[in-house]
């Protein structure tokens, strides 16, 4: 069995009526599907408007819209799973920066997507927003090479001011 089988996890929030959400974080919630058109590249993107997580300091809560985007190899993750596992980080105290490089490295092991980029927009707290990004693109494939040029070019045009 190679490493992403290991990995994989067959569907079963799906449909389920009964599923309870956890309070605490846990990437065993992510759930995968096989992608039916692994002789295409193409992105899928969840934008997570309602992120929620705890400061680890001050156990404040910390709001954020989160943007997902990934090239699917051969697996794909479930959304509903998704939103569970999003949920999971409602009581998690941990960094913005931390838990968006969580998320990527929890999708990057159940998936291995052959791209992924995260992005994280907090509101401001104490009048600043933090914004954290990050991605990954399978090594020795073109998908590498994009990574690092997005990674370079990223934010080359923040946006204006909105107070979100």
């Amino acid at each position: 069995m190679t490493k992403i089988e290991d990995n994989h996890k067959p569907i079963s929030l799906l449909g389920n009526q009964n599923v309870k959400y956890s309070n605490d974080y846990d990437p065993g919630l992510l759930e995968t599907f096989e992608n039916k058109h692994q002789d295409n590249d193409y992105f899928v993107k969840f934008n997570c408007p309602e992120f929620t997580s705890l400061c680890p300091i001050t156990s404040q809560p910390d709001f954020a819209t989160i943007y997902i985007s990934y090239v699917p190899n051969i697996y794909m993750v479930e959304s509903k799973s998704l939103k569970l596992y999003l949920f999971s980080f409602r009581n998690h105290g941990d960094f913005h920066e931390d838990c968006i490089n969580k998320i990527m490295k929890d999708l990057i092991k159940i998936m291995e997507p052959k791209y992924i980029e995260v992005w994280g927009k907090f509101t401001p707290r104490g009048g600043i927003s933090i914004d954290p990004y990050c991605n990954y693109g399978e090594k020795e494939t073109e998908w590498f090479d994009v990574a690092k040029e997005r990674l370079h070019m990223h934010d080359l045009y923040p946006e204006k001011i909105d107070n979100r």
